[in-house]
């Protein structure tokens, strides 16, 4: 019996080291996934049944719904369109393993989260945010600030190039770290036929670690890039 005893308590230490390590291992970041203008949290499903299989717990993957899904022009980045990614933000960093998050956003959502961040004060509180097809440069089809489409999406608070919005936001920290992803065939932001706004794609965030090029659509930048997605804040 106490050759027994010696011999747990002489364990004991690598027991508890392998449980803290596998603890360590199970602990990972909550994760936000917005979608786009008159979207809905359904685009996003290959990236979450990526995160499952990962092992993300349902619980740790917070999917906001927000804005009109009929109205394209009507949604902008304040009021109403703003307060449920700002909840989902907060109530993630709140249920976080690790007391940070990861945020993915697609398209006009990337702009929304981006503000929500900033005017909160967030940035530290997000490990790594991933923008996919956004227009943090602002969209030539919106036209040029102030003389852009008169339509809420395009305005002051809107994705008019050169717009209060969008100069207030260029450059401010989105997080410890700022991927972006892109295409050059992307219908959306290069509606005009021109990608970039001062010669950088717009959909290029100020400040950021990597940029990733995909050959598709403004749409399948999101549906088809589920894996990097993951990879990217793995």
């Amino acid at each position: 019996m106490r050759q027994f005893r010696r011999g747990t308590l002489a364990a004991l230490p690598i027991i508890l080291a392998a449980l803290a390590a596998s603890a360590h291992a199970t602990c990972r970041d909550a994760v936000v996934l917005v979608h786009g203008n008159t979207g809905t949290p359904a685009q996003f499903d290959a990236t979450y049944v990526e995160l499952r299989a990962r092992g993300w717990a349902d619980a740790e993957i917070l999917r906001p719904a927000w804005g009109s899904r009929t109205c394209a022009a009507c949604n902008d980045h304040t009021g109403s369109e703003e307060t449920p990614v700002r909840d989902a933000l907060v109530e993630a960093i709140a249920r976080s393993c690790t007391g940070r998050i990861d945020v993915i956003a697609h398209s006009m959502g990337v702009t929304l989260a981006a503000k929500q961040i900033v005017d909160y004060r967030l940035a530290n509180d997000v490990h790594t945010f991933v923008g996919i097809a956004g227009a943090t440069r602002g969209l030539w089809s919106c036209g040029t600030y102030p003389f852009n489409v008169a339509t809420p999406t395009c305005g002051v608070q809107g994705l008019s190039v050169n717009s209060p919005l969008l100069t207030r936001l260029q450059g401010r920290p989105l997080g410890l770290r700022m991927v972006s992803i892109k295409s050059w065939i992307d219908q959306v932001v290069c509606a005009t036929g021109v990608c970039t706004v001062g010669g950088v794609h717009s959909s290029q965030i100020g400040g950021e670690n990597a940029s990733y090029t995909v050959a598709t659509g403004h749409f399948g930048l999101l549906s088809e890039t589920s894996v990097l997605q993951v990879d990217l804040i793995e």
